[in-house]
Order: C-alpha cells, then structure tokens, then sequence
C-alpha cells in the first residue's frame, strides 16, 4: 500500500460512518438478547449479538463492543469495529443524530465550512457527546487547521478515552506537524484498544523505519 493510500485509510479509521450487518442480526430482536449473545461460545451467535448491539446498542455497549475487538474470529472483529462506530454515534436525541449525519454529508461534499458549522451546533447542544467533537476535529483537519482541530481532539478524549479514531486523528495531526515521534505515540495508543486497524500498524512500522533504531528522528 502506498503511503497516500496509508493516509486516506487512516483518515477513514478516524472518522468512520457506517457499520456491517449480516443476517445473523436477524435473530436478535432487543438490546438484552444482542448482549447474552456476544457472550456465547458460538461464533455465529457472538456475531449476530455485534450486529444486534449494532443495531440496537446503546453508548455505554461500546465498552462490550472494544472487547470483541480481540474475538478470535475475524468476522466478529470487523463487524464490532462497525458496531462501535454505530454505537459511538448515537447520542439519544434524534434531531442531533440528524444533525450529525447532516455534517457528515456536508463533510462528504466538501463543503467544509458547513459542515464545522453544523458539529458546532451539535458540541453546543450537547456538549458530552463526543462524536460531535470528532466529527468537528476531522473537518478542521480537512481545512489544515490543525491547531483546531488537535483543540478538538482533546475534547474527545476527555469524553472517550477509548476512541481509537481520534488517537488516530491525533497521529496523522503529528505527522503534518512533522511530530513523528509523538505521532507514533498516538498510533501506538490506536492499536493497542483496536488491534485490527492494518492502515495504523503501517504507519506504525513506516515512522520507526523514519525515526532509525535510535529513536530519533531522522533527516
């Protein structure tokens, strides 16, 4: 993989918008059903409750959803990733949700000035949710207003420690700011709560390559 096509998917890790769904989902009906299956031995079953927590998971499910991250089945792993997404961006009041996929769209556009416009109107009504916050430091970094969006980034994690896409975010903000080593740092925070994020580990591997075996940053 080239190292722009390392940068767009890592851009994608930061600020993913959807999810997977099999037909295995189909035989979850409710929230409690979706969370005894994560929990079975079946792999099957483990999958269907990823897919129902996907679809009827709350934010604090997140925490289930991390753990399936290390499943031993590989279907399981990318369905969660999915889920944690779906879950991450789900902020119980439906008119903001709506505001969040207006955003993401005006981001999808191009159209980023709008797009921080809206996230903004999302982090001022509710200010705890932080995929607002994420949302919004993706389209500062989308503008190369990277001081802003590192701001918003730090907004995130104060919500979320675990958001391997902002961690993500904050290294592609160091690699621009030709921070590699505190790049690196991020990445490493990145994988080591989703260990499944290929694009991170490539940078992982290309920074160290850069930095030599001293650690220090080469010229």
């Amino acid at each position: 993989m080239s190292r722009r096509s390392i940068m767009v998917t890592l851009l994608l890790t930061w600020s993913a918008t959807a999810g997977l769904q099999c037909a295995a989902a189909a035989e979850i009906a409710s929230r409690e059903e979706a969370l005894t299956a994560v929990q079975s031995p079946d792999p099957a079953r483990r999958l269907g409750g990823v897919d129902g927590l996907a679809q009827f998971g709350e934010p604090a499910d997140a925490a289930v959803l991390l753990d399936e991250l290390y499943d031993d089945n590989a279907e399981v792993r990318l369905h969660a990733q999915g889920a944690v997404w779906q879950v991450w961006s789900r902020s119980g009041d439906p008119e903001v949700d709506a505001l969040l996929k207006s955003g993401i769209q005006q981001m999808e556009e191009g159209r980023m000035g709008l797009a921080v416009e809206t996230f903004t109107r999302i982090t001022e009504r509710v200010p705890d949710f932080a995929e607002g916050w994420n949302k919004r430091a993706t389209a500062y970094y989308l503008m190369g207003d990277y001081d802003q969006s590192l701001k918003d980034c730090d907004e995130v994690i104060k919500r979320n420690p675990q958001h391997f896409g902002a961690l993500s975010g904050y290294g592609l903000i160091y690699i621009k700011r030709g921070e590699l080593e505190r790049a690196l740092e991020y990445f490493e925070r990145a994988l080591e709560i989703n260990p499944n994020l290929d694009s991170v580990e490539q940078s992982i591997e290309l920074i160290r390559y850069k930095l030599g075996k001293d650690g220090k940053q080469q010229t």
